[in-house]
């Protein structure tokens, strides 16, 4: 084949894919690759000196055979002309540079083989469709298209609402779960067949060779290759099979206990924790962005450091601590942002707001401002800040790290402590007191409650408030009970 005018890439396509990346798209989304990417069976691929995450991806590519705009579902697959195989290399170095656009992560001269034969689409049907990918012989990868999530058909008609497919053109349909790690000197083969068909029609075996650059890239003209944990994990498939510890989770709130406190109030919960000798539990200077909101879960944690040119230009951008920690947030879960108090530039806006709201976090807490700030409120994100700033982000902080104990507010808070917000503020709560915090706070509540009764037909308030021996004795026997927890005003 010659070398198309468009390469057109999907994110995410197969069920298997997506369960094994925790997310599950509601729609297509895509990348480009450039044209000079692609690449011919028995061909070879370099790894870049410096590197260390090139990953294979087995996939059915699609060729138009006659050009398609504004085609609809039904007619969308005759716009089809070839089928064959592909392997949509990938440098996870370079991935959170360009994290979306997959510029330089996907963009390497080879990174694109295709073929070597192509398979006529008018033979076979799109839904019987199997990919299958082996690393030096052994078989990594094996689905069909009956495990897309998106079929082939629907990634021609949405990508023809916005520009002319043209004869020649490829569109890369994405990669099952099996993706993983190749090092200089593996060997990787793709095939592509329909074997229901007449004839079992197959694209043959695609064949890459893995070789070792020697030209490392220039720091001088752009940012360098970086790995983290995530990309590890991302690349090999699983921290296991990236050799990485698992992760610990963080403790998660159970129902009854997330319930009392819930029911408790941030001054009662903080009242016994300061009978417990902890008196820097608060959060100070933030307040609810929705007025009478409550927020309550475990901390997910993000640190921005002050700003600085270069360490923006290394961790500003792409895929950055700030939207990875959007992107993991788990359901019940509040984002805790260390912005060092300063209020003068926004610390979210209205899109991560969406994200985190789509997630399921519980809130965000951030010492610093929020910009889209009556945007977030109507997403119903409920956020504890300083108030509204309309700057974007790179004006004052740099995101830098994400689930490290950070300060917010004046408080110290780890990744996994107990967050609880509401009109008076928000306290953080060490995991191993939430449960004897929320009982005595629920039963001084009830207490408070008498005793106000009392007041109001009233009795004074010395002696009544803290109770006296007296009072705690007409206590005791209006309430039944014998548990003595403290006032306090």
């Amino acid at each position: 084949m010659t070398r198309p005018g468009k390469i057109i890439a999907i994110h995410l396509s197969y069920a298997s894919r997506a369960d094994q990346r925790g997310r599950r798209p509601a729609a297509p989304s895509y990348f480009f690759k450039p044209a000079s990417s692609v690449g011919v069976s028995r061909g070879t691929v370099e790894r870049p000196a410096g590197t260390e995450l090139l990953a294979f991806e087995g996939e059915i590519a699609l060729v138009i055979g006659t050009a398609a705009r504004r085609v609809s579902l039904d007619d969308a697959w005759a716009h089809v002309g070839w089928v064959t195989a592909s392997n949509d290399l990938g440098l996870y170095d370079l991935r959170a540079n360009d994290k979306g656009s997959n510029v330089r992560s996907k963009g390497g001269d080879g990174y694109t083989p295709l073929g070597p034969d192509l398979i006529d689409a008018r033979t076979v049907d799109p839904a019987a469709l199997r990919v299958r990918a082996w690393v030096n012989g052994e078989l990594r990868q094996d689905d069909t298209t009956d495990g897309l999530i998106f079929p082939l058909a629907q990634l021609v008609a949405d990508l023809s609402q916005h520009f002319t497919l043209e004869p020649g053109d490829v569109i890369l349909t994405g990669t099952p779960a099996g993706s993983s790690v190749i090092a200089p000197g593996d060997v990787v083969e793709i095939e592509v067949d329909a074997p229901d068909a007449a004839g079992s029609p197959s694209s043959g075996r695609l064949v890459t060779t893995v070789t070792q650059g020697e030209i490392p890239f220039d720091g001088d003209l752009g940012s360098l290759p970086a790995v983290d944990d995530l990309q590890r994990a991302e690349a090999w498939g699983s921290r296991d099979a990236a050799g990485l510890p698992a992760e610990t989770p963080a403790p998660a709130l159970s129902p009854a206990l997330r319930a009392k406190l819930l029911e408790a109030p941030t001054a009662g919960l903080s009242a016994q924790l300061r009978k417990r000798g902890h008196h820097a539990c608060f959060i100070d200077g933030v307040a609810a962005n929705i007025p009478g909101s409550k927020i309550v879960g475990t901390a997910k944690t993000l640190r921005f450091v002050p700003f600085r040119e270069d360490l923006f230009v290394a961790h500003g951008g792409g895929y950055n601590a700030q939207k990875r920690a959007f992107d993991a947030v788990a359901e019940g879960e509040i984002i805790v942002i260390e912005a060092r108090g300063d209020a003068t530039t926004g610390t979210l806006g209205d899109i991560l707001a969406l994200r985190a709201r789509a997630r399921g976090a519980a809130g965000v807490v951030t010492d610093g401002g929020v910009r889209d700030f009556d945007a977030v409120a109507e997403i119903g994100l409920p956020v504890f800040s300083q108030g509204a700033h309309p700057s974007v982000l790179g004006r004052k902080h740099v995101p830098w790290d994400v689930d490290v104990t950070i300060s917010c507010g004046g408080a110290a808070v780890q990744p996994g402590d107990i967050i609880v917000g509401d009109g008076d503020g928000v306290i953080v709560i060490p995991p191993s007191l939430a449960e004897q915090v929320a009982d005595d706070a629920l039963a001084q509540e009830i207490e408070d409650a008498w005793i106000a009764e009392q007041v109001a037909a009233g009795h004074p308030v010395d002696g009544l408030f803290p109770l006296n021996a007296e009072w705690r004795a007409k206590y005791d026997a209006a309430t039944g009970s014998g548990s003595e927890v403290g006032s306090e005003g």
